[in-house]
């Protein structure tokens, strides 16, 4: 792939940040399918969360669409990835809390903050809701088979 290889991270960081970067589209599904695999082994589940959650506290408002991309990649992960994965974001559920109160207001005077609370809203009613959990990852496992074509 044409993805520049940073040497100070490893793949699956890499892979994180090309999903959570600064650009108006979002990461392909492709691209959050790698990753949701790396959530079945122990030492890149850890990458992945980590890298997920220096996005929540390293970024400033007006990197709000990395901070975006980073709850939409982690509400995918959740859907889609190890149920080691959902243990270890639960357990890291107050660094997802901090951003219920964040606020940006870019220089055209729009509220961007309110995308990201809203995500913040949903992501910890999912979190909290072990049937929902179950339902949304039968869902996906379900959407899986049909693009495969099994």
């Amino acid at each position: 792939s044409l993805m520049s290889v940073d040497p100070n991270y490893t793949e699956m960081e890499g892979k994180v940040r090309e999903a959570t970067n600064n650009e108006p589209w979002g990461a392909s599904s492709t691209l959050m399918d790698q990753i949701s695999q790396g959530t079945y082994n122990f030492r890149e589940r850890e990458e992945i969360l980590s890298m997920i959650f220096r996005r929540f506290t390293e970024k400033a408002g007006s990197e709000w669409r990395q901070i975006y991309k980073a709850l939409q990649l982690l509400d995918y992960l959740i859907k889609h990835g190890s149920e080691r994965f959902i243990d270890d974001t639960r357990n890291s559920i107050n660094l997802i809390r901090i951003l219920e109160t964040f606020h940006y207001i870019d220089s055209q005077g729009r509220d961007q903050g309110i995308n990201v609370r809203t995500r913040v809203k949903a992501l910890i009613e999912l979190l909290s809701d072990d049937n929902k959990i179950r339902a949304e990852r039968k869902k996906a496992r379900e959407t899986a088979k049909k693009y495969k074509g099994v």
